[in-house]
């Protein structure tokens, strides 16, 4: 059976792009890549009758690069939220004609930002949809200078102009709280991760902000700081409750795998959940419906926000005249058995 041109590039180890530029013929790519490209295309009997059709769908716009960027690792992971995230930015670029080309943007000793960026912008890249959930506001200043546009997603700074879509932390955060405090009528407590990102410092705003408007004080609830991950949380939860420390009768957590990770150490400890312990999480990841009980959470529509960053985009790139603008789209409780 011939190869497909995304086959082929899975086989040579090339983006797609790359792989649909050799074969047309494009500039972009070196000469020995064209000649490794054609080599194997023949070799795998690819049908070149579609490199025409190829090159008629790829005329009207061009490449988008998503970037994710890592500066630490412990919130961008291999999870299913970042990868329905790349799906909606996949089918956002097929509905505008982009090709989508995806990097891992890290923050090294050994190499700056600028220039991986600079390696990254040679393929004829049209614009940059940048994940920015691991980003301080300095991390974003060698973006202000290139010369496509950029829409940052999942962040957002407020001394940097530019376009972002983001989640709306606060609306979701104080939903969820308010919902456990009048479903347990107690004090509630915060799972809080021990890694400062914006999307939790956003969250914690929503949670004081639920706790202050049913009429209690910030300082009577109880923190507990854990690592972001399901291993790391249930490894730190469960140090807490051996050291003795004091607990709450429910919790807010800034993300699912920390809900996740604290449930297992306390179920371990005796505790029964939602009776002893009630928890909600945040963002509706797909095991929190293969918990037992199964997890009340903050839903959050990660692909719809994929394809809004696509639309931003580009409208960014075909629009005479156009001003930043930040998109929030809304989070939504998800009521199920852990509260």
């Amino acid at each position: 059976m011939a190869v497909t041109a995304k086959e082929l590039a899975g086989i040579l180890g090339l983006s797609e792009a790359a792989v649909s530029m050799a074969l047309n013929h494009k500039p972009g790519v070196s000469t020995a890549t064209r000649k490794r490209v054609m080599e194997e295309a023949k070799a795998r009997g690819y049908d070149f009758t579609k490199v025409r059709e190829l090159a008629a769908e790829n005329r009207s716009n061009g490449i988008i690069n998503f970037i994710i960027y890592k500066r630490h690792g412990a919130v961008v992971t291999d999870t299913p939220f970042f990868s329905q995230l790349s799906e909606g930015i996949d089918r956002g670029c097929k509905q505008k004609h982009y090709l989508l080309n995806i990097y891992y943007l890290y923050e090294k000793a050994d190499q700056n930002v600028e220039a991986q960026l600079q390696e990254l912008l040679h393929l004829n890249c049209k614009g940059i949809i940048l994940l920015g959930t691991e980003m301080r506001e300095a991390d974003y200043v060698p973006f202000t200078e290139l010369s496509v546009p950029v829409v940052l997603l999942d962040n957002s700074f407020d001394k940097k102009v530019t376009d972002c879509v983001l989640i709306n932390n606060v609306q979701g955060a104080y939903q969820a709280t308010d919902y456990l405090i009048r479903k347990c009528k107690a004090q509630p407590g915060y799972l809080h991760s021990s890694y400062p990102i914006h999307n939790f410092e956003e969250r914690a705003d929503g949670f004081y902000k639920a706790v202050r408007e049913n009429g209690m004080s910030t300082s009577k609830s109880v923190v507990h700081r854990l690592s972001p991950s399901m291993e790391g949380a249930w490894a730190d939860m469960r140090e807490l409750l051996e050291a003795g420390e004091e607990t709450a009768r429910c919790y807010f957590a800034d993300n699912d795998l920390i809900a996740c990770g604290a449930m297992r150490a306390f179920q371990e400890k005796g505790f029964r959940i939602p009776r002893d312990v009630a928890v909600i999480g945040f963002d509706n990841m797909p095991m929190c419906t293969y918990m037992d009980p199964p997890l009340t959470t903050v839903n959050v529509p990660k692909q719809y926000m994929g394809e809004m960053a696509v639309c931003r985009l580009h409208e960014l790139l075909t629009a005479e005249r156009s001003f930043p603008v930040k998109l929030e789209v809304a989070a939504e409780l998800v009521k199920r058995k852990s509260v």
